[in-house]
Formats: C-alpha cells, structure tokens, sequence
C-alpha cells in the first residue's frame, strides 16, 4: 500500500484499464523504475517509508502551477484561500527579454475576502463555502482537470470562444457564460506570471499562474483542405524531395483554384543527421527548430548574389539527377543525398553579405529566439565534429552549461552562426508560405504538425537533460490490435521538471511551431493528460502511465494559439481516456475523426450516419498511417500486410473481414444517395466518400493529397522498419508512377473529387425571369 500511496502522489498509475472490463497490475519493478526517473528513490521499503513521509508532511498552500481562465470561476487553490490572504502576481513582461521595451510590468496586489452566500444559499452549503464557485460546480479532480459541465455542447462563439478570421486572426466574440470571479480578485493580463501568497497566519507559497482565454481560436465554420507529406510533393524544381517552395506553391495554387481552406503537412522538426538519417519526422533531433533540408534554395535573396555560379550549377544537375531517379526510375526519395547538396549550396549563400535590412531581420531574430537557438545550433555544429549522439561525446561536452562547451562553442563560433542563419532562412520560408496561403484566400493556411516526443541522442535531450525522464521511453500499453504493446523510443518530459520551470520548455515549443501557422495539429494529444513510459530494456508490456497537470498543459496551448489566432486539431485515436475528449472539446481543440473507425460502437457497431458525427473535428478518410482510400476499398494493404508477414490470421480470414467492413460503407453511401455511379468504379467510390465526409457537420475536412491521384501505397506502414520504405514515398498514381506538383493540380482525377467539395450555390433565376 505504500508504494501504492507514493505512485499516486506523483502522477504513476499502478494499474491500468485496457478495455472497461479488464484491469491489470503494474509491475512493482516498473513502478519503482519510473518514480527514480522522477528523483523519487522507492528501492526499498525503508525507502518507500521515508520518501511517502517526507511527501505526507508538506502542507501546499498552493499546488505548483495554479490556472485561471478568463471569465471563469477561481480554481480552488485560490478560492479557498483564508480570507485576509494577500495575494500579490507579478505579471510576465509583454515583450520578449532582451526586447529594448521590455520592463517589468508593476505588479498586481489584492486581498481575499470570503464570498457572499449566493441567492437562497443556506450558510455551510458549498455555494458559501467556497468563494469563487459557482453553485452545483465540480471541485478539481485528481488529474487537474475540471470535469465538463452539462451547458459545454454549445457553439464556440456563444461560449466565448475567439474566432478565426479570414487571415487566421482572432475576431471578436461574445461574453463568456460562466460565473465571474469574486470582486477582490483583478485579473491579471494573459500570461504565464508568477503568484505570491502570504495568509494572515504568515504561512507563504509562491508558484506559477498561467492566465488563459477560455478557448483556443476556432476556424471558419466549413472548410476543406489537404494533407501532405511534404517530402513526397516533388515539383519539377525540387532537389530530390518537397520543400517549402512547393508548399507555398500548393498552398497558393489550393487557395485560388479549389477554394481549399488549409493544407496539412507533416512535421517539419529538425532531424538527426546520420548514415542514413531517420526518415521519421515523428522523431526528431528538436521539435523546437525546422530542419533546413525543407529550404528551397533559389528563393534565398542571398543565392542570386553568389559568385561561384558554376559549382551552383553543378549542385542544382545533381538534384536534377536526383529528382529523375525518383520520378522516374524508380528510387526511393534519399534525404541524406538532398541534404549534402543543400548544405554545399547553403555554405556558399551564407557567404554573401547581408544586406543591412536584412542583418537587422537576423539580429532580431537572434534575440527572439535566445538561449535555445544558441544550443540548438551549437548541438548541431558539435555533432558535426563528434557524430549525432551526444552521450558518445567527451564527456566535457555532454552537459551544455560545462566549461569545455563553452570553449567548444567559441572555437565553433563560425559553424554555430551557420546552424543559426538556416533557422533564421527556413523560419521565413515558413512564414512566406503562410503568407501566401492568407494571400489565396484561405481561412486558416498551413496546419503544422507536433510530434509527440523527440530522439533520444538529438538536440532537445542534449540542450534540456534536466526536463527528460532518463532512461524512460514513450509508447503505448497492450490492446486488441497490438498484444505487444508499442515502444516508440522517445524519452518523455517529466511532469515535475515542466511545473518547475512554469512550463517554459513547452511554451518555447509552441511558440515556435505556432509562430508561422494557421493551425497546429498535435500527434498523440492524449499526451497532455498522460503517457506510457516504458523502463529502458523492458518490454511495453512492462510500462505504466504518468500523469502530466493536464490543466496547466491545456491552458499553456490555448494561451499560445490564442496569441498566435491558431486553431488546434489533436490527434485522438486510439485509447482516449474517460474525460479526456470532453476536456478538450472544452477548450475548444478540435479532434479527428476517421470515416472507417467512425462506428456505433455504443450500439450495433454500423458506419455512423453523418449526421451523427461529432462537429468539432477534423474529419477525414485517412491519416499517414493508415492505407489511402484506393487501397481500403480495394483491400490492397491487406495483401500487402501479408506479403510483410504483419498479419496475425490468414490472408482470407483478413480480407473477408476487410471486404465486409468495406461493404457495409459502400452501402451506406449508396442507400444515401452518394455513389450515383453504383458498383465496381473505385475513382466514384473515392469521391463519394468525400461527399459523405461534407455531409458530415465537421468543421474541417481533409483530403489525402495522395487520394486525388489515386496512390494505393501508404506513406507509412505501422510495424515494419526496413521491410517497407516508410517516409520515403513520392505520391504516385494508381499505377505507382511518381506525378509531380505540377501533374497533381492539372488532374481531371483530382477536379472531379474536388468538386465534390466545393459549397454549393442557391439557384437563382434570371433578373428577367424572377417572379414579382
């Protein structure tokens, strides 16, 4: 029991729930191994004794982090404090450190008074007791989040909610509903600040408070738009792989020609370079900073200034060389190969001075980003010398802050301003594609991704050890489609080190993702609530979850897209914990929602009619993991899956379960209505499952970029690692022959789907022809 007591008091689950009928224990060992990852030692019962002791006896006045939305009632910690508390917040400066106009804002002092009884409120009843509350309303649950309230399925902007405007910024919105706070409480400016209190029997407490809207920015009420790796969009003037060129060049020509609202990319972080490099975009050297193989190098200013033209010319034939082979002979795209063209490309246009507006551009861009692009850029010019995984360094360079990097970053000073005028160049390509996507029209613009976690040898666990869990790896526990378990390889944050920090590492990241999009879409956003952590060298079966303050997480992501006018999508598939969907629909963070797993599963288990599908998500037929649209309804990727040897049943056990499945969408679409062509025409059939997708009262609709081709391959293949070229894939047609950006636009396939998209407009009779 003890053990039991001292794994709660810190956020470790001890048992867990695989399905609502099955409860499993958590290895003793597993616990123990994740609360020493947590500073915790819990070796032995003697152990176990002091430390839950030690943990009993503190008394918080406040927890570590304290939220208050805006327009809500006061959480707890604040409204119970003892009447006559002084309560003093000292408010974040509203321009970044170092700004010239940075200075302390003055701070905020008030005085807690107990609250009036609310109207017919007998004295000692909770509506008395608790200043702040509003009567009926649930206390704060072990986990940090308030349970939803009955009146929360109403429209964002009834609730408050700030909206989108045609350029991504926050238009205006009604009042909030919710009771206001009590009188002696001023409202401190959005912000992440700090809060002191001290009670009239001197006890103090200091922590921090993160002020936030109520919701993030919503987008337009219906839009559709594309997904896309963006490697895998080749253009004729590609290097090899897609870059941010074509981005901006879909983004432009979507907008314009298709009326498209957004398009989707996959994550752009920083990679660790190597011999291959990981293909995986969802594990990455940082999240923190792009990765410049994304750059598309003649739109440097600085590239048309460059003297040695002809060793440019020899780089762009090579990357024209490069760009054949895989359009048309065959090869796989090659990241390494593009990146050592680029990087010989970029060492000669950082040679050309800047011009002095554009070295005021990159001064300030310096400043902005501070500590965090100093480290990430010297990470990167070390491992240039010493290889990309910093625990085989000299030891003097394992530790960022030690007196040998700091004489390593003096001696690399040239090749650490390299690393950083590429983040400084890929940040305003990033920028000029959201540009031009507000340019064209469209509602929201570019949707970045946030992988869940990051490598274990990259740039962030070098330059932030102190806030990883060592050796600790993210995954996901046994269910009923991988008995195994899933060990993804990517250290987590430690709860206790981001509550330390008043979550400074989170929000650095979300403000640098959040910076140049219309959107940001969250891998794995259960990951805010909790996630698997698996003991290095034990099998995902052993691991168990950690809690995160998933109010303080939430309000820190509403805090930053409402600053950024950025709408929020989470990827919330797979296990989703009670609460956890309510909680976000909240605060408004759209989910997503995938037609072949979008089931009565409270009911008969049959396709969901449209009109029964949730309205704040993104809706959509398909993600990066799973088959396009041609495959699912030809069954392709089953037969696939077989020749890889993935499949736990025969080959005709999966492909009649499959086809059934399949069959009973197909008929649904028919008996609505949306699949006028009938039987047998697979290029109809995708279309009509578009069509049932804008049935749907989804806000946003997304279309697979590679579904408007026809391509039956996926992007990724769950499972495999070198049996199948995941993330190496140019979009191609139902044949399998690579298309360009350019082929893409002009298909008749894919103006045909669109169409399907388009909003449809009244009929209105001719002026001559309209009845008085």
């Amino acid at each position: 029991m003890g053990l039991s007591r001292l794994a709660a008091l810190h956020g470790v689950a001890t048992s867990y729930s695989p399905s609502p009928d099955v409860t499993v224990s958590v290895p003793d060992d597993t616990v123990i191994a994740v609360l020493a990852a947590l500073g915790v030692d819990a070796g032995t019962p003697a152990d176990v004794r002091k430390c839950l002791a030690a943990a009993e006896s503190r008394s918080r006045l406040l927890p570590p982090t304290v939220v208050v939305w805006a327009g809500e009632p006061l959480p707890s910690a604040l409204a119970g404090l003892p009447p006559g508390s002084t309560v003093t917040v000292e408010p974040e400066p509203s321009d970044p450190p170092g700004h010239p106009a940075a200075r302390p804002p003055a701070p905020l002092s008030m005085r807690a008074r107990a609250a009036a009884p609310a109207p017919g409120a007998p004295v000692g009843s909770p509506a008395a007791d608790a200043p702040g509350t509003a009567p009926g309303e649930a206390a704060e649950t072990a986990g940090g989040a308030v349970p939803p309230r009955g009146d929360e399925a109403v429209d964002a902007q009834a609730s408050g909610a700030p909206a989108l405007g045609a350029a991504g910024a926050p238009a205006a919105a009604s009042a909030p509903t919710a009771p206001a706070p009590p009188a002696w409480w001023i409202p401190p400016p959005h912000g992440v600040h700090r809060i002191h209190v001290r009670t009239p029997d001197n006890r103090r407490a200091t922590a921090t408070l993160v002020a936030a809207p109520p919701r993030v920015p919503q987008p337009p009420e219906r839009t559709h738009g594309f997904l896309v790796q963006l490697y895998s969009l080749l253009s004729a003037r590609s290097w090899g792989m897609g870059d941010l060129g074509d981005l901006t060049d879909l983004a432009t020509w979507a907008g314009r020609s298709v009326g498209s609202g957004f398009v989707q990319v996959n994550p752009l972080h920083a990679a660790v370079p190597g011999k291959p490099t990981d293909p995986s975009p969802y594990r990455p050297s940082s999240r923190r900073f792009p990765d410049p193989v994304h750059l598309h190098v003649e739109s440097i200013p600085e590239y048309g200034h460059v003297r040695d033209r002809a060793t440019l010319d020899d780089l762009r034939q090579d990357a024209a060389a490069l760009s054949e082979a895989v359009l048309n002979k065959g090869a796989l795209i090659d990241r390494d190969a593009v990146w050592e063209l680029k990087r010989q490309a970029l060492e000669l246009v950082v040679r050309v001075p800047l011009t002095p507006g554009r070295r005021a551009d990159y001064c300030d861009f310096l400043a902005e980003q501070g500590q965090a692009l100093e480290d990430h850029a010297l990470w990167c010019a070390l491992a240039e010398v010493h290889g990309p995984d910093w625990h085989t360094w000299p030891e003097a360079l394992r530790d960022p802050r030690s007196p040998g990097t700091a004489r390593a970053r003096s001696e690399l000073l040239d090749r650490v301003d390299f690393h950083c005028r590429l983040a400084w160049l890929t940040a305003g390509q990033l920028a000029a594609a959201q540009r031009a996507a507000e340019d064209a029209g469209m509602g929201v613009g570019i949707v970045h991704d946030l992988a869940v976690g990051v490598h274990p040898a990259g740039a962030d666990t070098w330059s932030q050890q102190e806030a990883f869990a060592h050796g600790m790896s993210v995954g996901a526990p046994p269910d009923a489609f991988n008995a195994r378990g899933q060990d993804w390889g990517l250290p987590p944050w430690r709860p206790d080190t981001l509550a330390a920090t008043g979550y400074a590492a989170y929000r650095g990241l979300l403000r640098g993702l959040l910076a140049h999009a219309g959107a940001l879409r969250i891998d794995h956003v259960m990951g805010l609530f909790r996630l698997w952590w698996v003991p290095e060298g034990r099998p995902p079966t052993d691991g168990t979850y950690v809690a995160y303050d998933a109010e303080a997480m939430l309000a820190v992501l509403v805090l930053e897209a409402h600053r950024a006018g950025a709408a929020v999508v989470g990827e919330d598939l797979g296990t989703v914990a009670p609460g956890v969907r309510e909680a976000l629909a909240r605060r408004g963070v759209l989910g997503t929602s995938v037609l072949w797993f979008e089931r009565d599963w409270e009911g008969d288990g049959r396709p969901l009619a449209p009109e029964k599908w949730r309205r704040d998500c993104l809706a959509t037929a398909t993600t990066h993991d799973l088959p396009s649209t041609a495959a699912r309804l030809t069954g392709d990727h089953v037969t696939l899956r077989h020749r890889l040897g993935l499949l736990t049943r025969s080959l005709e056990e999966e492909l009649t379960e499959d086809a059934t499945g399949t069959a009973e969408w197909l008929a649904l679409l028919a008996r609505l209505r949306m699949l006028p062509e009938g039987d047998g025409d697979e290029e109809a059939a995708v279309r009509a499952v578009h069509r049932f997708l804008r049935r749907t009262p989804a806000r946003m609709t997304g279309v697979w970029l590679p579904d408007t081709v026809g391509d039956r391959r996926p992007q990724n293949l769950p499972g495999t690692w070198d049996q199948y070229p995941n993330w190496r894939l140019p979009i191609a047609d139902p044949e399998g022959r690579p298309v360009t950006l350019e082929e893409i636009t002009a298909s008749p396939r894919l103006h045909a789907l669109m169409e399907v998209l388009r909003p449809r407009k009244p009929h209105t009779a001719p002026p001559g022809e309209r009845r008085p």
